[in-house]
């Protein structure tokens, strides 16, 4: 049985600004019945503020496809690479206080 037959080939373009990437180490996420709102953040040690970097927004079944698809891959590099560490966390917040970021 060929499990590839009716799957549609999707062409995907990385344009250079968008192959450099964006670090973030904080993402602050909010939903509506309707949305998903994820905006990638950057803490600085000593700065106050985070300034958000990128948004995006998905619907709720493409966030439920999305968090199973980082779910696999974590699994995967962690069958490769070893398991991951949370350095110092023991809940979500990880060591930051989303009550002061979210008003």
């Amino acid at each position: 049985m060929d499990h590839n037959k009716g799957k549609q080939q999707v062409n995907v373009e990385l344009g250079d600004k968008e192959a450099e990437g964006i670090y973030s180490n904080l993402v602050l996420i909010s939903h509506s019945p309707a949305e998903f709102v994820m905006d990638f953040t950057r803490m600085v040690p000593g700065v106050p503020k985070a300034k958000v970097y990128s948004r995006i927004i998905m619907t709720p079944q493409h966030i439920k496809s999305f968090s199973k698809a980082l779910h696999d891959n974590i699994e995967k590099f962690e069958k490769q690479y070893g398991e991951i560490k949370a350095a110092g966390h023991q809940g979500k917040n990880i060591g930051f206080n989303p009550a002061n970021n979210q008003k």
